[in-house]
């Protein structure tokens, strides 16, 4: 066996060579010198492997996200990212030069020259700075909603049978209004059958589940669900010079409600889940999703949400897209999703209490063995800036453990403030696509005019034509002609009973149910979504 040559960081960065195009991360440090021609990078290839940036707060996660965003996009890869602080805003505006800037791209062999980058601002509803976008509670659903309702499993349950119900019955669940006229429907007296009919549903569950849709809709959740639909072709696109856009949701007023936040970015990527075709392994990735905050994912999540995301980790891979979680420890992702990311890009890590030495222990642990760190010491002692990296090389093996010195962003490192993201947002050609709020016949305008009172039966008013004007010379009637007389009007034949069918109104129901169904073809995909067609 060939003994390794080099110094440890050549030995380290030798891992890390690639032969076609990758994101360069930054340089090796080892015995805390850095080797700035011991470069760390990741294959773009390996992108859509998954991946973890953690770190505690304050140690450049953002940053780093900033980094890979910026080489995606050169790459022509588009990135859909969560901005919580608005600190990512600075991607549409250049850096500034100055002296750490300096530093760090020596240190990194790095040419920097500052760039700005094409982005995209959207925002939860209409309550934001960016363009407003939305979800129909039919495409939402039950299981992703139950989360941001925070219902238990029964509840959970119970919300996916009334959302099968309305299904079945072809009520189209755009708003929220939509789903509480469902719901005080099947509670009422016309409904009870109903509900019962169902299964397993009790009155007073879908009391409390209209409770938490009232109290949502009272949080502003009114202003995002509801029409039109974001189109996931939206979040895929590139600019004219081929590089790929970067789509940064703004919090906004969500912010009170991060776990909605949180749960729409799943929603989004459950979508183009159903959306995108199998692709298999490409040269680089069609799309890369980063979660932010992701223990607000994870954190009092059913089994049911927990199992469909594990599903939709696994799986979206051959769909050409990478998903990269952002947390402050590795433990706030559950073991199942953990094991699916190839990346590992952690900052440091805070070791004062029992919990905090437990999970510093657990994260050195799932890390390859390596000769040249301490990781148990190290992990604690990292710079802002500085992480340990691993990932998967070209052929799919992890890399050797690296203690890297991370790039600057080429992008400001600082927000543009909100006026500036809003007229950002309202130049884009998006804002008039998402702009103004739709409201359509749905399950809420469907479900009244059932409960409505039939119509009065008797005399039909018919417009007549307007009277001729009598001002005309008209030529005077012929004369001398024996005209036969005008035949006896025939009396209204009685309906066939066709007609007699199709006019009944429980018939004419029927039938807008059916053609709503059919025209819909409303399935059911990961977490309970509704299935979009291509």
């Amino acid at each position: 066996m060939t003994e390794p040559t080099g110094t440890p960081a050549q030995q380290i960065a030798a891992g890390y060579d690639t032969s076609g195009a990758a994101l360069e991360l930054g340089s090796v440090i080892v015995g805390g010198a850095v080797d700035p021609a011991a470069q760390i990078r990741i294959p773009l290839a390996m992108m859509n492997r998954h991946g973890l940036i953690a770190g505690a707060t304050g140690t450049g996660k953002t940053k780093t996200l900033q980094v890979i965003a910026e080489q995606l996009c050169a790459a022509g890869v588009p990135v859909v990212m969560a901005d919580f602080k608005g600190d990512l805003s600075g991607l549409t505006r250049p850096g500034e030069a100055n002296e750490k800037t300096a530093q760090r791209a020596k240190d990194t062999g790095d040419e920097w020259v500052g760039s700005p980058f094409p982005v995209e601002f959207l925002s939860l509803g209409t309550g934001g700075l960016g363009v407003p976008v939305r979800a129909t509670i039919s495409a939402f659903g039950p299981i992703l909603l139950s989360k941001v309702l925070g219902l238990n499993a029964t509840q959970e349950s119970t919300l996916g049978l009334i959302f099968h119900w309305a299904d079945q019955q072809g009520l189209g669940l755009l708003d929220l209004k939509d789903l509480r006229s469902v719901i005080t429907h099947l509670t009422g007296a016309e409904g009870k059958a109903e509900l019962k009919a169902i299964g397993g549903v009790s009155s007073s569950t879908a009391g409390v589940i209209l409770r938490a849709l009232i109290n949502l809709e009272a949080d502003g959740g009114d202003t995002f669900f509801g029409e039109p639909e974001i189109d996931p072709a939206d979040l895929l696109r590139v600019d004219e010079q081929g590089r790929g856009i970067i789509t940064l949701f703004e919090v906004g007023e969500q912010a009170a409600r991060p776990v909605m936040f949180s749960t729409f970015l799943m929603w989004v990527l459950a979508d183009l889940f159903t959306y995108l075709p199998e692709v298999g392994d490409l040269d680089k990735p069609k799309l890369v999703f980063f979660f932010e905050e992701a223990h607000l994912l994870f954190k009092d999540a059913s089994k049911a949400f927990l199992a469909q995301v594990e599903q939709t980790v696994k799986l979206i891979r051959s769909k050409g897209v990478g998903v990269f979680f952002c947390t402050q420890l590795p433990t706030d992702v559950p073991n199942a999703v953990l094991s699916q990311l190839g990346a590992r890009v952690q900052h440091a890590l805070r070791a004062f209490t029992p919990d905090d030495e437990q999970a510093l222990t657990k994260t050195v642990r799932t890390y390859p063995k390596t000769e040249f760190y301490d990781l148990k010491t190290d992990l604690t002692s990292l710079g802002i800036g500085e992480a340990i990296v691993t990932v998967l090389s070209e052929r799919g093996a992890p890399t050797p453990v690296a203690w890297t010195r991370l790039r600057s962003p080429r992008s400001l490192m600082d927000t543009i403030g909100p006026d500036q993201i809003t007229a950002t947002a309202q130049s884009s050609a998006l804002f008039a696509k998402y702009g103004p709020t739709v409201d359509r016949e749905s399950a809420y305008e469907m479900l009244a005019a059932r409960m409505a009172p039939p119509p009065e039966t008797g005399t039909i008013a018919v417009e007549l034509p307007p009277v001729l004007p009598t001002d005309f010379d008209l030529p005077p009637m012929p004369t001398g002609f024996d005209l036969p007389p005008m035949p006896e009007p025939a009396g209204r034949a009685e309906p066939g009973v066709f007609e007699q069918m199709m006019g009944n109104p429980v018939v004419k129901s029927a039938m807008r149910s059916a053609g709503t169904v059919i025209g819909r073809e409303i399935t059911r995909s990961i977490f309970g979504t509704g299935r979009r067609r291509r």
